[in-house]
């Protein structure tokens, strides 16, 4: 069956989805908030988008920040793609115009905080908006190990769609999967989330590691392999405190998300900048400046918030995450050691 798709976010996985819902004959709506005018433009004009180098679909229809309510109307479905900054207030702007019938995807990775400041993942974040305005409708956590520029151009791709519901999630899976763009339906909503937002965390480390190969001219494929398999196991640890499973994260959502963050992107970057020697902070600001978000960094002390948050809770020893405190550490210290043999006994973390 045909739907109609908004969605919410017009940067590199916003645009990028356009393809496969695109590609099952739906028809397909892009909104950009303010800050996206000029890939909003690219699009209009045919030309490559500036994230994903792909030129788009001419059948996607444009809207600019000050048409959000032609945009959603008639809307099946929505897909909210922004960045975690843009999240709440792009949620709240959204929520007037949700009709019953429609599910909510949500691509963006982070976490959230409660009413008493207590870290929750953003999938929980936006059940508890949309409740607070009396709307009932279902969210579906979008993950997986999926970068926007193969997915807009049509490289083989599996994705996780995660929903409390099987038949929400199943519904996402039938709009947006294709014979290159596998959309996995599954019910852990919790532990894909937590995964989409702690593999922007750990791939700040992997990154160190590749930075410090490139600065010493040696490989670090021991200490690689170690600070991946910790990161796993934390991830892990953390996810089924807060209800996910186990799988969830040696999967596709965890594993997978993490390999391909931890190859590229912004969060293996940014670590890759330290490790070849850049202070921390300064690889941020130059980052900033160049557009770049490293998503990263905020969700590095929120995990960490989180982590004594089970601590107190008793659902977790303190002792079972060193590798996420060395990584909040190493981004919160601007006196931190960055040489090689610093970092180095920094990341043998076997507890």
């Amino acid at each position: 069956m045909s739907e109609v798709l908004t969605i919410l976010g017009a940067g590199a996985m916003g645009s990028a989805l356009t393809v496969p819902a695109l590609d099952n004959g739906h028809e397909v709506r892009l909104w950009g908030t303010r800050l996206d005018d000029d890939l909003l433009d690219a699009v209009d004009a045919g030309r490559a988008h500036p994230r994903t180098g792909v030129v788009g679909d001419p059948r996607v229809r444009t809207f600019r920040s000050d048409r959000l309510a032609e945009a959603l109307s008639g809307a099946t479905a929505v897909v909210l793609a922004v960045s975690t900054e843009g999240f709440e207030d792009v949620l709240a702007a959204t929520t007037p115009h949700l009709r019953p019938g429609q599910f909510l995807g949500l691509t963006t990775k982070g976490f959230g905080e409660d009413r008493d400041g207590r870290i929750i993942v953003l999938t929980d974040r936006a059940d508890a908006v949309l409740g607070e305005a009396g709307c009932r409708t279902p969210i579906v956590a979008i993950g997986g190990p999926c970068k926007a520029n193969e997915v807009a151009a049509r490289r083989p791709t599996a994705a996780v769609h995660a929903a409390v519901d099987p038949a929400v999630a199943a519904r996402s899976h039938d709009l947006f999967s294709t014979p290159v763009y596998a959309a996995a339906a599954h019910h852990d909503r919790t532990g894909v989330e937590v995964a989409a937002a702690l593999k922007n965390v750990y791939a700040i480390a992997l990154g160190v590691c590749h930075g410090m190969a490139d600065a010493g001219g040696e490989p670090f494929h021991d200490l690689n392999a170690l600070v991946f398999t910790r990161a796993v196991a934390e991830m892990a640890a953390l996810s089924v405190a807060l209800g996910g499973e186990t799988d969830t994260v040696t999967g596709l959502a965890g594993v997978g998300d993490l390999q391909v963050t931890a190859l590229s992107g912004r969060n293996r970057v940014y670590g890759a900048r330290i490790g070849a020697g850049e202070r921390p902070d300064e690889a941020l600001r130059l980052m900033r400046e160049a557009g770049q978000t490293v998503e990263g960094v905020p969700a590095a002390t929120s995990a960490a918030r989180l982590r004594d948050q089970l601590v107190a809770d008793g659902a977790v020893d303190r002792d079972g995450f060193p590798l996420l405190a060395a990584i909040e550490e190493l981004v919160t210290d601007p006196a931190v050691d960055t040489s090689v043999e610093a970092l180095a006994r920094r990341l043998v973390v076997v507890p």
